[in-house]
């Protein structure tokens, strides 16, 4: 990591999902099944453990976004 101010704060974004995701390839993967499931929510088209991956990942980033 670059030396930065100290009073900046700076985020990687690779690291913000280094715990939930293998890679950022895993996490882009589950956010395109999200934008995808906008379109098709219906009973039973997708497992719930999809749904919440998807979830999880769109909740990280906007938190990320608002600090």
């Amino acid at each position: 990591m670059k030396d930065f101010d100290k009073n900046t704060t700076v985020i990687f974004f690779s690291e913000l999902f280094e715990d939930a995701y293998a890679s950022p390839v895993e996490l882009a993967e589950v956010l395109d099944l999200g934008i995808e499931m906008l379109f098709y929510v219906e009973e039973d088209v997708f497992s719930k453990e999809d749904m919440r991956n998807v979830v999880t990942a769109l909740r990280k980033i906007t938190l990320e976004l608002r600090k």
